[in-house]
Formats: structure tokens, sequence, C-alpha cells
């Protein structure tokens, strides 16, 4: 992955991060052999969206994200009653590309000085989100850290759990699988960085009051994330139940886009995919590429452009699964199928 022009502008650096996560990633392997043996002891999964950890006939999966600079659009509209979603769609659907019910979560939140009314705000909008999905919130953190930061910084970890025999690794994905795409109708909580800066440099400081088809772009922005979990779980079953459908891999598309994150899954290098008919963005996302002069090559490793997860299946049950989505309130699509390409098509 190179970093995009128009992201290193922004003040993004992609290379950067993904050098530190590689080097986070090595000296985190260092610590697993004081476990080996031992009850929890790691599972190691390349690529994988989350941590996994062995406890006999089950495995205990672990993944912590944030809400990044999505908060800063919430304060400077004012409006916080969505955003416990963003914070809950971050982690639980990492969590359940390994297939794992997630069962807990705890979250952290880094603030100047506390508010009371908007740290209420921010707590209630987490707690709805996770009672929809099953989720208990079992502890979390409120800091006043001053000038440490300068906004709001709020992230979270999840704590699911997989049968063992459960667990959704790829390693059963083969060539003429296919690929069907989750709708998303927001940009879930990546490339806020360069979406403000794209705004700023069009409209100036007043950017998220201007319009588009008649909504503000503060509001477009908040588009809340469409929460995956428990309607993934209709397909794989809970901890206990039956899997309805036989889903070989999960890839969340979060930041990397597409191409960033589908081949995570792949456990033969030799695998790709061709993908002609992915969801298209939303018309403000055409907008804000429109706006910025966005190569459509740099939009798809910053955005998920309309996908917000992608789902490999055998052919065979491609319609089971999509119509299982749908009962879910999940709109999905046939997008395309595995190759041996290596490459990752449009």
């Amino acid at each position: 992955m190179k970093t995009t022009k128009k992201y290193a502008k922004a003040g993004v650096d992609i290379d950067a991060g993904d050098a530190a996560s590689s080097l986070a990633g090595k000296y985190a392997a260092t610590t697993f052999a004081g476990r080996n043996g031992m009850i929890g002891s790691p599972v190691k999964l390349p690529g994988g969206f989350a941590g996994a950890m062995d406890f006999g006939k089950f495995l205990i999966v672990t993944g912590d994200d944030g809400t990044g600079t999505k908060m800063e659009v919430a304060e400077r509209m004012q409006k916080f009653d969505t955003i416990g979603s963003d914070l809950l769609a971050m982690v639980s659907d990492d969590a359940i590309c390994l297939g794992a019910e997630v069962i807990s979560i705890t979250n952290t939140l880094d603030c100047r000085k506390v508010d009371k009314k908007i740290i209420g705000e921010l707590l209630k909008s987490l707690a709805a989100a996770c009672k929809k999905e099953k989720i208990l919130i079992s502890g979390g953190e409120i800091a006043e850290v001053g000038k440490a930061v300068n906004g709001l910084v709020w992230n979270a970890t999840a704590i699911g759990i997989v049968a063992k025999d459960k667990i959704i690794d790829g390693s059963k994905i083969k060539a003429g699988d296919a690929v069907i795409a989750l709708r998303e109708t927001g940009l879930r909580s990546n490339g806020f960085s360069l979406a403000r800066y794209i705004l700023r440099k069009r409209f100036g400081e007043s950017w998220h009051q201007q319009t588009f088809k008649g909504k503000t772009w503060g509001e477009l922005l908040l588009t809340p994330s469409q929460v995956y979990h428990s309607a993934i779980l209709s397909l794989v079953g809970r901890y206990g139940e039956k899997s309805q459908v036989n889903v070989k891999g999960i890839a969340h598309i979060t930041g990397g886009g597409v191409e960033g994150n589908l081949p995570r899954i792949f456990r033969e290098k030799k695998f790709g995919a061709a993908l002609p008919n992915l969801w298209l963005p939303t018309p403000w996302m055409e907008e804000l590429i429109k706006l910025g002069r966005v190569t459509l090559a740099e939009a798809r490793e910053v955005w998920n452009l309309g996908n917000g997860m992608l789902i490999v299946v055998a052919p065979e049950d491609v319609e089971k699964t999509i119509k299982l989505l749908a009962k879910a309130k999940v709109a999905a699509r046939l997008a395309g199928e595995i190759n041996t390409s290596g490459k990752i098509t449009f």
C-alpha cells in the first residue's frame, strides 16, 4: 500500500502507520511464548482482524479500536447521539470476522475537560447500540487529560467467544467462491482526516454547515455506522448455536478499503477477486470525491465507498445468505468471486 497524495496532504501517512503497526505486531509476538501451554495461550491468525486466545473448547477473541477524527465532526455539530454505533461497529465488526459473538466491551474516553452532558449523550448512544446487539458494557474509564488531547478521544475493546470448530480463518476459501458485499451508507470511522481536509479547503471553517441535497456536510459525515455483528451471527450462529451458512471468510472494510482488507483473509497468496458488482458510493460520497479531485484509486484506498463488509461463501449459499441478511435488515448483494489472479479487480 502507498500513501495517497491527498491523504498525505490531510496529514495522514499510511506508510508510516503500516510500519508502526508492523512494529507493534512484532513486539506483541514476543509475548506469546510466555503463555504457551497455559490457559489463554495465543492463537496465531496472520492478517486477522482481532486477536484470539485458546480456552480449551473455545477461543476468546479481543480487539481494540476507536472513532478517530469522526469525533471532531461530532464536536463541531454538537451532536453525539449516534457516535456510540460507530464505536461499537469498529470493534464488534472486527471480532465477528472470526465468527466470534461479542459478549462485552469496555471503553476509554479521554477529554480536556469533563462535560457531563456530552459524556452522557455518548454513553447513552453506546448503551443503545450495545443493547440492540446483546452486548454488555462491562467497564470503562473517563480521563480528564488537559492539553494532552485537542478534543474527545474515544476507544473501546471488545471481548468475544467462538467455538474452536466454528472459527472463521479463511483457510477454506477456494477459487470460484462467491463474495457478498454488505451495504454501508456512511464512512464508518475511517478517512475523516481526508474528508475534513477536502471540505475545509472548499468551504472554509464553516464547512460542516454547508449543504448537499438538503443536508449539511456535518450531518452527512455523521451518518452512523451499520453494525453488522448480529446480522452475521444470524448466518454463523451465536455461541452454542448451529451455523445456518458455511461462511468461509469475512473482511471488515475499514481503513485501506476493499483492496487493503479483503486480502487479509486469504491464506493463499495466489488468491485474488473480481468484484464488478460492489455497491456504489452514495451520491454524497461521490460529491466528496469530486470536490477533492480524488482519484478513484485513492478513494478506494481510504474509504469503503458503500461496502462495509465482504463475506465469502460457496456459490450455492449466495441466495440463502442474502435472504438471511435481509431478514436481519442488512442489504447485501453478490459482488463477484474469488480467483487465483493474486489481485483485486473491479
